[in-house]
């Protein structure tokens, strides 16, 4: 088992920046694939941000692209979404999770997930 917990979250304005973090106990962080994934009031959970176990390489999701970035430190069993430039659409619970590859990250086809911190962006 691999338990999850966000932080971070909170209220900020268009415009600014927040970083979020997942802390991870429990199996070995660094065998996992992480990402990130978000659902704003009255929508699907979209995919946001993944990374590879190693940290290596990494994918998102267009509507972050170039204002988002998803980090990951193994020895502490942490990972992180650095957003800047936010937007009112941004609003959104986020959620980390942690699967087998970015593949099965990237689809949905996590093995864990965190509880969720709420990012609301005021306009």
């Amino acid at each position: 088992q691999v338990q999850l917990v966000e932080s971070g979250g909170g209220l900020v304005q268009a415009g600014g920046s927040l970083r979020l973090s997942c802390a991870a106990s429990g199996r070995t962080f660094s065998n996992y694939a992480m990402g990130w994934f978000r659902q704003a009031p009255g929508k699907e959970r979209e995919f946001v941000a993944a990374i590879t176990w190693g940290g290596g390489s990494t994918v998102y999701a267009d509507s972050v692209k170039g204002r988002a970035t998803i980090s990951r430190d193994n020895a502490k069993n942490t990972m992180y979404l650095q957003m800047n430039s936010l937007l009112p659409e941004d609003t959104a619970v986020y959620y980390c999770g942690a699967g087998r590859s970015v593949y099965f990250v990237r689809t949905g086809e996590l093995d864990y997930w965190g509880k969720g911190t709420l990012v609301t962006v005021s306009s």
